[in-house]
């Protein structure tokens, strides 16, 4: 009988300021934010994909990752990986309109 090494799933952890950034957005989105993090950051959220990238340079909300992700990828979520702690801190979600990324009702420059 063989034993297949399932990965340790990572602890997400929500700061504050996420829940605030959620209040700006649609709420008919939620589960699709709640159901896309979940599915992209549990296993392996610091693997580049076509989605999911490191940061070039640090933003002012903080986080060294990012998702992209919904119709035209127009949903942002910002995040940090704790490797040694198996952990993801989600840091900030937001939404892009055109060429601009509003966060928490404030336009954020990338």
């Amino acid at each position: 009988m063989t034993y297949e090494m399932v990965p340790h799933p990572f602890e997400l952890i929500y700061a504050p300021a996420f829940v605030e950034n959620l209040k700006t957005i649609d709420r008919k989105y939620y589960s699709l934010i709640r159901e896309t993090i979940e599915d992209l950051l549990l296993f392996e959220p610091d693997v580049e994909t076509k989605n999911r990238k490191p940061l070039r340079r640090p933003i002012t909300i903080g986080g060294e990752w990012e998702i992209r992700f919904g119709q035209g990828n127009r949903f942002r979520v910002f995040y940090i990986v704790r490797r040694e702690e198996n952990r993801v801190h989600v840091l900030a979600v937001g939404e892009k309109v055109g060429n601009r990324l509003w966060v928490g009702g404030k336009e954020i420059e990338l």
